[in-house]
């Protein structure tokens, strides 16, 4: 699993005085560049860049400017959980074939984030004025992978004890490592839930390089859940392949053998999908790759996705076996169609607001009587 500690560069404002900085400086000592202002920075990432060193060898320290807090865009055309998003880190250390990352981040290097102070009071200000009778999901790992280097960071500790004085919010951090030492002793956990993305080791070797193996996150997944911690687990995207229900049948066994079932908060499914003009960038970036010689179809939102009578197997086979397990968790699909849920759950959502509200109904009634 590649780490920090395989970073070549960490480059840091001079006058940034927040802790992050300073331990990101103490843990990587040598491998930490100073720069003075944003030009020095641009001739420091251009030099890096002529030199050949990868993207993700390169982590930039820097205050954001933009917005910390945020919903999650979705897509048009289909149903929408509303997850909170909380924008911590620009890119990961993670090289995913599949990551619509590739095309959506047009920067060279990793963007690390150090002026937390105002990622916390944007997070403050949406509580203070949330709807008291509804569970909200917040979660930092859409633009980055929120634990690969967060025993430096400091970000989920803080995070964690931040949202556990709401007993409204249930803040996730999600992972494809298996980092997770650093948080269990956290005094207050309040409803935190620590989450993976899940998938079938061969997927994994094939697709997920650099990022924990399945059982390492699993061994990890139990050591949260015994520190107290809830636990959401992702299978999006599930890709398929010949003899793939036999694999994902294994992973969702092994994963409810070594946790408890009922403290896993929700599970979500997601069929591989991506915009059309996307393939060519993943051919850009691994010209042997195979997964986008399936035969996919445009779907309402655009994507290129598997054919229909394929994503209703796949949904409906995925649910029966977690079903098998347990009925604890809320299980959802992640940008499907008002059609494929009720095929999928005999459950019918016009709008991703009534989703998020039965989302909201289940979780207190399930973790908070």
């Amino acid at each position: 699993m590649v780490t920090i500690d395989d970073i070549k560069y960490v480059l840091y404002g001079v006058d940034d005085d927040a802790d992050m900085v300073r331990r990101f400086v103490s843990h990587v000592k040598d491998r930490a560049i100073p720069y003075s202002d944003e030009n020095e920075l641009g001739e420091l990432l251009k030099g890096l860049k002529n030199e050949g060193v990868p993207s993700k060898e390169v982590l930039v320290l820097k205050p954001f400017l933009g917005r910390f807090f945020q919903m999650c865009p979705g897509s048009p055309n289909v149903v929408c959980c509303r997850y909170r998003l909380l924008n911590t880190c620009f890119d990961c250390f993670y090289n995913c074939t599949y990551c619509y990352l590739l095309s959506y981040l047009n920067f060279y290097g990793i963007m690390q984030f150090t002026n937390t102070g105002r990622l916390r009071e944007e997070l403050l200000k949406f509580i203070d004025s949330s709807d008291q009778n509804m569970v909200y999901r917040i979660g930092t790992g859409e633009f980055t992978d929120s634990l690969m280097m967060d025993h430096v960071t400091g970000i989920g500790e803080e995070l964690v004890t931040l949202c556990a004085e709401y007993p409204n919010i249930m803040l996730e951090l999600k992972t494809k490592s298996s980092n997770v030492d650093h948080l269990l002793e956290v005094k207050n956990k309040g409803n935190a839930v620590i989450g993976w993305s899940m998938n079938t080791p061969r997927n994994i070797e094939l697709y997920e390089e650099g990022t924990a193996t399945l059982q390492e996150r699993i061994q990890a997944a139990s050591k949260a859940e015994k520190a107290g911690y809830f636990l959401a687990f992702h299978f999006d995207p599930v890709i398929l392949y010949r003899g793939w229900k036999a694999d994902y049948e294994k992973v969702i066994h092994d994963i409810m053998n070594a946790v408890k079932p009922e403290r896993i908060a929700w599970i979500s499914l997601g069929g591989f999908r991506f915009l059309p003009d996307f393939r060519e960038v993943m051919r850009g970036h691994f010209p042997n790759e195979a997964i986008t010689s399936e035969e996919m179809f445009p779907g309402i939102d655009g994507k290129l996705r598997y054919f229909k009578p394929e994503r209703l197997d796949m949904y409906l086979f995925m649910k029966e076996t977690i079903d098998k397990y347990t009925s604890t968790p809320f299980v959802y699909m992640c940008m499907e169609t008002s059609e494929m849920w009720e095929r999928v759950f005999s459950k019918r959502y016009e709008s991703s607001e009534e989703l998020e509200i039965a989302f909201s109904r289940h979780l207190k009634n399930t973790f908070f009587t």
